[in-house]
């Protein structure tokens, strides 16, 4: 989505082209659907930019704006990214150069440049930190991130990246229009990001590895506790500590786990687990930990 304070521009009175309306037309992300409409190429239809460009050929800012524009119009979004850099480049002092650097990074965004783009993201922040729209710009640094999320379990960075982007987003604008995008997709990271955990921890456990899994459960635990993988991770915890005969642990992880998700299948599982005569653990002992637990609670 592009921020108001760009989609509302009228870039050049003379072109006969209407910016409010190209914000309409291509508002929202690229994976949401939305595309440039037949009205919106009409509309276009009267302006002098050809596309054409000779990075040597001197330029008002009005034109080189509208070129950019009519690429992404016409769907060449790939030549838009250089021609909004060279309203900066041309002219760093007029009105356009700011929305230039913005709607460059943009372009690379919407090209799958992602690594260029979060590098013109983060300038744009630098260089103008009180910019109304540098929510968006944060927003857009933290999809960029996201879109390259293939394979959590073989490689979480781009994962943990988005997930830090997100936050700071989150951070600094918890009110901005993007906040409620960003905070699904956080819980989504989050999600990710403990469920590669697990996914490593279920791996040692079941080949007996008891520390090495209690390590990834204990992660899980305190980083990602407001995931939907922490009552299994309090469950596993409990199986862990039992198989190495740490009876108070398990009764400690089967107590907060019983706590805090009374209605959870994982804790259904541990209290069949407790009262197990093969666990050869004593079933009273649970009673009294969650006796105390609750009385901390």
């Amino acid at each position: 989505m592009l921020p108001d304070s760009i989609s509302n521009v009228v870039t050049a009175s003379n072109s006969g082209f209407n910016s409010s309306l190209f914000g309409r037309s291509i508002a929202g992300r690229k994976k949401s659907g939305y595309l440039v409409t037949a009205v919106l190429l009409l509309a276009l239809s009267g302006c002098s930019g050809t596309g054409d460009f000779l990075a040597q050929e001197e330029r008002s800012a009005d034109e080189l704006y509208n070129s950019a524009l009519n690429e992404v119009a016409v769907g060449d979004i790939t030549k838009a990214s250089p021609l909004f850099d060279e309203v900066e480049r041309q002219h760093p002092y007029s009105s356009l150069a700011t929305q230039a650097q913005l709607m460059s990074a943009w372009s690379l965004y919407q090209s799958n440049s992602y690594g260029a783009a979060v590098n013109a993201l983060e300038r744009f922040v630098e260089l103008n930190p009180a910019h109304p729209d540098v929510d968006y710009a944060l927003y857009l640094k933290a999809q960029s991130y996201y879109e390259q999320i293939v394979d959590v379990e073989r490689d979480a960075g781009m994962t943990v990246l988005a997930k830090e982007a997100f936050e700071a987003l989150l951070t600094r604008f918890p009110e901005s229009k993007y906040a409620r995008d960003a905070r699904l997709k956080l819980e989504l990271t989050v999600s990710h990001l403990a469920g590669k955990e697990m996914s490593v921890g279920r791996f040692y456990l079941e080949r007996g590895h008891y520390d090495a899994a209690l390590r990834r459960f204990a992660t899980v635990v305190k980083d990602y506790d407001r995931s939907n993988q922490t009552p299994e991770a309090l469950y596993r915890m409990v199986e862990a500590y039992l198989a190495l005969g740490l009876d108070g642990e398990a009764d400690r992880s089967a107590a907060v786990l019983n706590y805090n998700y009374p209605e959870s299948v994982w804790t259904e599982r541990m209290l069949a687990l407790i009262d197990a005569p093969t666990t050869n653990h004593d079933p009273g002992l649970f009673e009294t930990l969650v006796d105390k637990a609750t009385s901390i609670f």
